[in-house]
């Protein structure tokens, strides 16, 4: 008979489960829930913004830092992994610090383990935005990633290019290598393929799984079960426009409009430029006129007065 196992047995093995649940699942964590990427509010500005060594708009250092790989904000080990050892008393602040994350800006505790593998599993290390294309010290809202292209997006595009994400590059659900319906898209390269497309000869599947792209290897998902779009070409702010609605005879007599109504713009002009000149030379013309009349008046009184002296 088999040997009887001990109640401590029992529990280490259960222990060993668990802790095997826990790496397993580390690896599944949202970006959302890692410690590196918390919100934080800075004590004097009281703005939030991701959790950083510095606050992004005072450059002020926060009271109680957060460690960006195991989140505490105090240090209560009496024997552990410290750096710095501190037998008896609770570390708070920066007493408890080591180093600073060069990926996503943030405390990183005074711990063996955390200085150890933080720099090298940081999730944020490729963490700049597709669409504005900042990085992490470029911005001070956190990080998040697309729930379809599982690419980054800072605070501000997020909900905006989720919105617009599930758009296809082409005009039409057809595979990109025939005529047929595609069955399968891939919303990283925004494109279908049908099933005889999407395999790959001499690659082995995987049961259960999703098929990866052709040609990114992204997992693709069925089109049916996606709100997928076509892209279209919208003229104007009424909607789409087709070649059969433009209408080239109203244009071209809208044109013809535009031009008679310029050529009586100017004509107008010229006939009030020629009134104008007209006007100038008339006015000109009797100045003349009063000048001779006052020079002839004034040789008229010069003779009188001759003859008189006579």
């Amino acid at each position: 008979m088999p040997k009887k196992k001990s109640g401590q047995r029992k529990k280490a093995e259960k222990q060993r489960l668990r802790q095997k649940g826990i790496r397993a699942a580390r690896e599944n964590v949202q970006l959302a829930e890692h410690p590196c990427n918390s919100s934080m509010e800075c004590e004097k500005c009281h703005r939030k913004q991701k959790s950083r060594a510095f606050c992004y708009f005072c450059q002020s250092v926060q009271r109680l830092p957060i460690c960006a790989q195991c989140g505490k904000m105090k240090c209560m080990l009496k024997t552990g992994d410290c750096v710095v050892k501190h037998p008896g008393v609770f570390t708070t602040g920066l007493n408890m610090v080591g180093a600073i994350c060069d990926f996503c800006e943030a405390w990183v505790c005074h711990g063996r383990k955390c200085l150890q593998s933080h720099a090298c599993t940081c999730p944020l290390q490729d963490a700049t935005c597709i669409e504005c294309e900042r990085g992490v010290w470029e911005h001070g809202g956190r990080i998040f990633k697309c729930a379809f292209c599982t690419e980054f997006l800072c605070e501000d595009d997020q909900f905006e290019h989720q919105a617009s994400c599930q758009v296809l590059e082409s005009e039409n659900y057809k595979c990109q290598s025939c005529n047929k319906l595609g069955q399968y898209s891939c919303l990283k390269c925004k494109t279908c393929y049908c099933e005889d497309h999407v395999k790959r000869k001499g690659f082995k599947y995987e049961k259960n799984k999703a098929i990866p792209c052709p040609k990114c290897g992204f997992e693709t998902s069925q089109t049916k079960d996606l709100s997928m779009s076509t892209r279209s070409h919208k003229f104007g702010r009424q909607g789409q426009a087709t070649y059969d609605d433009y209408n080239f005879e109203e244009e071209e007599e809208g044109a013809h409009e535009v031009d008679d109504a310029e050529s009586e713009e100017v004509n107008e002009y010229e006939d009030d430029y020629s009134e104008s000149e007209d006007d100038e030379s008339n006015e000109d013309s009797t100045e003349d006129n009063e000048d001779s009349d006052d020079s002839l008046n004034t040789e008229k009184g010069a003779n009188n007065t001759v003859k008189e002296e006579k």
